[in-house]
């Protein structure tokens, strides 16, 4: 596979491109070639060397490799040959022991059944490398997308719709985010993160359902939000497109770092799905009630929300030390013994922790 300038395509721009990939970045050279950004991926991949290096070159994925003829076996060779010499050398002295050992000399032809297992032995490694290639450009994409290039290039996607929109009514077609629900691979596979409804999804569409959720990992649906906390999660449609539209203004509040307008903004009251029978709307305790509403429940008031002021206005009962001040003026500080007040008091009163007081009569359990 080659590019309209002749020059041949990169195996990760191909790797990229196939169908079911949109949602890949593509990972650049430099990040590869830093080997801190590797580390720990030698135990996770099968044939690790031989996948990097087959990755690295420029060559096409498997998919684009002819079937048959003599194309098939020239394209295929290209891979082979990256593989390290020790490999090649080992196989030679195999073959040559193989020779000795049927007596076979230098001047006469190897038999047709050896050649073809040969061949087979090569079709057999080149799809477990591919298979590897695969695997290990799918771990280091995990960690890429996390990087600041990475979840730059991400934010891009997110932008033009790549990723698609969340299918939740109530949600109004809001973008989603690719995540995984492990970063083991084989577990699970990818699914969409809404921010508008914070829920995941199974993407609609079948070809999806192949790509492994830990070449997207756990960590860069969050990170992202947190990187771009300026993104405006209730513009729709053409409003997205226009950095002018799509950006929460500076003077709007925050809570908690957040802005208060992206925090959950399609959930709450009015977008939250009310069965009804005849117009009445079926109460919690029946039989085929709604259950815990509450999961999608948005306060009214999001200053509820904001913890560090709530924290900063109620007043600290608790303090581990007091500080009083004795006769000449010095301050003297008396630490608390450990415990709850409760435990205090209880060790005060020289009573059992099974001690219970009720209308002032204490009974002993």
């Amino acid at each position: 596979m080659s590019s309209s300038s002749g020059v041949p395509e990169s195996w990760i721009s191909s790797f990229c491109s196939l169908l079911g990939h949109e949602y890949f970045a593509e990972v650049s050279e430099e990040f590869i070639e830093d080997d801190f950004n590797l580390t720990g991926l030698q135990t996770q991949v099968a044939m690790y060397k031989e996948a990097l290096e087959v990755r690295t070159k420029t060559l096409s994925p498997m998919a684009s490799c002819p079937k048959d003829g003599e194309a098939a076996d020239r394209s295929c060779q290209m891979i082979l040959d990256v593989e390290p010499e020790d490999d090649d050398d080992d196989e030679d002295e195999e073959d040559e022991e193989e020779e000795n050992e049927s007596g076979i000399g230098d001047g006469q032809e190897r038999a047709p059944g050896r050649e073809r297992r040969h061949h087979s032995r090569m079709a057999s490694d080149l799809s477990v490398i591919e298979s590897s290639a695969e695997m290990l450009y799918g771990l280091i994409h995990q960690r890429f997308i996390c990087s600041r290039a990475g979840i730059q290039q991400m934010s891009e996607k997110y932008e033009l719709g790549h990723f698609g929109s969340c299918p939740r009514y109530n949600c109004e077609h809001a973008r989603t985010l690719p995540v995984g629900l492990s970063d083991i691979p084989g577990e699970d596979t990818v699914k969409l993160f809404c921010p508008s409804c914070l829920d995941v999804y199974v993407p609609p569409n079948s070809r999806f359902q192949t790509v492994d959720g830990a070449f997207f990992g756990r960590t860069f649906g969050a990170l992202f939000l947190l990187t771009f906390p300026e993104y405006d999660l209730t513009k729709r449609g053409a409003d997205v497109l226009s950095s002018a539209t799509s950006r929460v203004p500076e003077d709007e509040p925050l809570i908690n770092g957040m802005y208060a307008k992206n925090i959950a903004p399609n959930l709450g009251s009015g977008r939250i799905y009310e069965p009804r029978i005849y117009g009445f709307r079926v109460s919690e305790r029946a039989r085929s009630g709604p259950r815990m509403q509450w999961l999608r429940d948005r306060p009214r008031d999001l200053n509820e929300l904001d913890e560090e002021r709530i924290c900063e206005q109620q007043p600290d009962d608790d303090d581990d030390d007091d500080e009083t001040g004795d006769k000449n003026g010095r301050l003297l500080v008396r630490r608390r013994p450990p415990g709850t007040r409760r435990q205090r008091q209880r060790r005060n009163q020289n009573g059992s922790p099974m001690q219970l007081s009720t209308n002032g009569a204490e009974s002993e359990l």
